[in-house]
């Protein structure tokens, strides 16, 4: 693949790992401050009374949710490390070249 492919791959996929981030992440603001400020965690529901729930579970899945999302980030990241870096487009064979400089044939050559 070209280095602008790459590029795009990784900008792509960064953008996934914040929207993934921002859809699911925001279940778990509130149990954050319930760990830190109290002893017990509750779920809250409009139409409910407040449930209490295991803090610990709920900050196991919290951790997962961050560890995905950081694995996404970090493959777009390199895909766009090496996009920027990469020297794909350099590095081609001056056999497999076409156009202006390249070394294949044109028509008017391969009737002669």
């Amino acid at each position: 693949m070209s280095d602008i492919r790459f590029i795009m791959i990784g900008v792509v996929v960064i953008t996934i790992g914040f929207i993934v981030l921002g859809v699911y992440g925001e279940q778990f603001t509130e149990i954050t401050v319930q760990t830190n400020e109290f002893s017990d965690c509750y779920e809250y529901h409009e139409e409910r009374p407040a449930i209490q729930i295991d803090c610990d579970k709920q900050i196991q899945q919290k951790n997962i949710l961050f560890g995905i999302v950081i694995g996404i980030l970090t493959g777009g990241g390199l895909a766009l490390v090496k996009g920027i870096k990469g020297r794909w487009d350099q590095d081609v064979k001056p056999e497999e070249m076409v156009g202006p400089g390249g070394s294949k044939k044109n028509d008017d050559e391969v009737k002669e």
